[in-house]
């Protein structure tokens, strides 16, 4: 827990100190509080008092500290139940968004950069090109047919500029599969002699690309 030095003005039960700044930020953390070092953020409650949280919470910190300023302008007195004036909500950094099949299907190929390519493989230590990819997507639990050609048809069909991560995309005129990685990267078993690794991806290389959702 971070260290406090409340205003002198404030009654409250400590108790009660600390629950509300426990609600203060607890859209900021989870588990326990690292450390407070030197360089101690501080968090600055109306009619409460002023606390220290790690540094690593500066921002959070500055983002809760304006909104208190935006919303009490005129201060704000702890205790009294005719005051509706709430705690701001603050964004929680280590809130996880959910992944869709095609995310999971690529953090899964990821792990498998490195491995080796084997034709007719799907894995979990070798692949050829169709078999990371559906090896891949599995993981996501989805099933996908086993060869490129097949898998050009799953989904829908995305355009180049529209490409995002985790689609799959087919190339050398229908006989190669690999998985978006972004920034024009495919991540793709490659050929015999070729471990798993991402290759440069041009517009022109695209026969289809299609989006599992």
């Amino acid at each position: 827990m971070g260290k406090h030095s409340l205003q002198k003005e404030s009654r409250l039960p400590n108790s009660v100190k600390g629950a509300i700044v426990m609600g203060a930020m607890a859209a900021t953390t989870t588990g326990a509080f690292p450390a407070v070092t030197a360089t101690a953020a501080t968090v600055d409650i109306p009619g409460i008092g002023k606390f220290d949280v790690p540094d690593q919470f500066a921002p959070q910190v500055d983002q809760f500290n304006q909104a208190v300023k935006n919303v009490a302008p005129n201060g704000f007195q702890a205790g009294n139940p005719g005051n509706q004036w709430q705690l701001p909500e603050i964004q929680n950094p280590f809130e996880q968004k959910p992944s869709g099949p095609a995310n999971i299907a690529l953090a899964a190929a990821e792990t498998k950069v490195g491995a080796q390519y084997s034709w007719g493989a799907s894995g979990p230590y070798s692949f050829d090109c169709s078999g990371l990819v559906q090896w891949a997507y599995k993981q996501a639990g989805v099933e996908l047919p086993r060869t490129s050609f097949e898998q050009s048809h799953v989904g829908a069909p995305v355009a180049f500029e529209d490409l995002q991560p985790g689609d799959i995309v087919i190339t050398n005129g229908g006989g190669h599969v690999g998985i978006y990685a972004g920034d024009n990267q495919l991540l793709n078993a490659v050929q015999s002699g070729t471990p798993v690794s991402y290759t440069p991806l041009r517009p022109d290389q695209v026969v289809t690309a299609r989006r599992v959702v």
